[in-house]
């Protein structure tokens, strides 16, 4: 059961309770109902806000809650807003899925971040406390980012840190970028499958998306040139290190050909970096970026991922008028990232702490990923593994045809495993059941009993 629904039942009882006391009666404290209610305390100040919304009780700071008038308010009538807002332009389903992560109970073999032990941690909880003593963390930095910031991000990529735009992460950064590229109602192309966020990105920027396949070598080119002859599309999405969800790595003779194409017809490329830091094997590809001198290559970059999923900063890359218009109308959305952010972000890069880290989760996912594949070899032989990633967190695997990967996930929710249905992760219909695993979320024992519990699911 999720918390909401918990906080709910909780709600209910005593709402019961309530119509028996009189007004201006107290009620017990949170630690008394968290006991009796075996609840959490989040869970039950969850419940006693609920109660307030709706009028039935009254909380005092430092005096407890007490029971209001019970008078009822009228029936909510909400039929206006809906021709109001027109048509909704976010896949709701597929937004709820993206930000869900079960409660604590559950073990995440679907989860994009990494888990508490991987995280630098100490290193974060120092940084951060030096860098709040810093009288620079409470100013405001200029809207595209702290020079400091910019120049440190820009070095990866060969860029000129003017290029650099800092954002609160790069779903943000994703958004932003589309919004800002392509006009509403416009195409833009995603290979398939693709990470949800993007696809979500693009909804919530009114833009019309069209999907070309792809495999463990990338996007098809030739297929996108036709598709970009099609939709007359002027922008195309794309992850070419470690895809989420396949780990898909664009060829070599991929990445020369998809940029010619993006010159023949004037397209923009948003690259997707979000991988650069998390490689297994080998190093990581140069960004399209860095190949690119003719501002064709939008990239964007997190540190959420590779740190922390608190740490929420990323930035993106642009070159020429494009990367003006990012930069020129950032103020449009906020003034700037936090600066304490910023700081942080700025002393934990150029810090010993950085590489150190990067070397053990290195070792880490690498550990990790091998025990998920393995198990999942070993333990339910009707799943096939086509690519096992270079990098990356996540694995993409096929199903027997006809398996219902929707009905496979809800059972493995109610069972305590999050696993990731992999249709939510096409434009259009998938053309197989797929699922995604992650491996940088679980630890080696929670990955056995994660794809124990979800074999016996299967044999059902």
């Amino acid at each position: 059961m999720s918390n909401d629904n918990r906080a709910s039942e909780i709600a209910a009882r005593l709402r019961q309770r309530i119509a028996t006391m009189h007004i201006g009666e107290k009620l017990p404290g949170v630690r008394e109902l968290s006991g009796e209610f075996a609840a959490s305390a989040a869970t039950v100040s969850a419940a006693l806000s609920e109660l307030s919304a709706f009028g039935l009780v009254r909380a005092e700071p430092g005096r407890g809650t007490f029971v209001a008038g019970r008078e009822r308010l009228p029936e909510p009538d909400f039929s206006w807003q809906s021709q109001a807002l027109g048509r909704a332009r976010v896949d709701a389903d597929r937004a709820a899925r993206l930000g869900g992560y079960g409660t604590p109970d559950h073990i995440p073999l679907s989860w994009g971040y990494l888990a508490p032990e991987l995280q630098p941690n100490e290193e974060l909880h120092r940084i951060g406390s030096r860098a709040a003593k810093s009288g620079r963390a409470w100013m405001m930095t200029p809207p595209a980012g702290s020079p400091e910031l910019r120049r440190i991000l820009a070095s990866e990529y060969r860029a000129d840190p003017n290029d650099v735009l800092v954002v609160s992460g790069g779903q943000q950064g994703l958004v932003f970028t589309m919004r800002t590229l392509a006009e509403p109602g416009s195409a833009v192309i995603t290979e398939s499958p693709s990470y949800p966020g993007a696809i979500l990105a693009a909804q919530s920027a009114g833009l019309n998306l069209s999907s070309v396949p792809a495999d463990a070598d990338g996007i098809l080119v030739d297929r996108l040139a036709d598709e970009l002859e099609r939709t007359r599309a002027r922008v195309v999405y794309l992850q070419p290190n470690c895809a989420n969800p396949t780990g898909a790595v664009l060829g070599a003779e991929r990445r020369k050909q998809v940029l010619e194409l993006a010159a023949r017809h004037g397209a923009f490329i948003i690259e997707d970096d979000w991988a650069r830091h998390l490689g297994i094997d080998g190093q990581a590809p140069p960004s399209l970026f860095t190949e690119d001198p003719h501002g064709h290559v939008v990239s964007i970059l997190t540190l959420s991922k590779p740190a922390s999923p608190g740490l929420r900063l990323g930035a993106v890359i642009a070159r020429g008028p494009a990367g003006e218009r990012l930069r020129a109308s950032r103020t449009a959305d906020d003034l700037c990232v936090a600066p304490l952010v910023q700081e942080i972000a700025c002393g934990l890069l150029t810090s010993n702490a950085w590489p150190r880290h990067l070397k053990r989760l290195r070792a880490e996912l690498a550990t990790r990923r091998d025990a998920l594949a393995s198990a999942i070899h070993a333990t339910t032989p009707g799943i096939r593994i086509p690519c096992v990633p270079r990098g990356g967190l996540h694995l993409w695997a096929r199903l027997p045809q006809g398996a219902d990967t929707r009905e496979i996930c809800t059972a493995a929710y109610a069972a305590g495993v999050l696993i990731g249905d992999g249709s939510h992760f096409f434009v259009d219909e998938p053309p197989a059941p797929f699922l995604r695993f992650s491996y940088g979320a679980a630890t080696e024992a929670q990955i056995a009993e994660g794809i124990r519990r979800l074999s016996e699911i299967l044999q059902r």
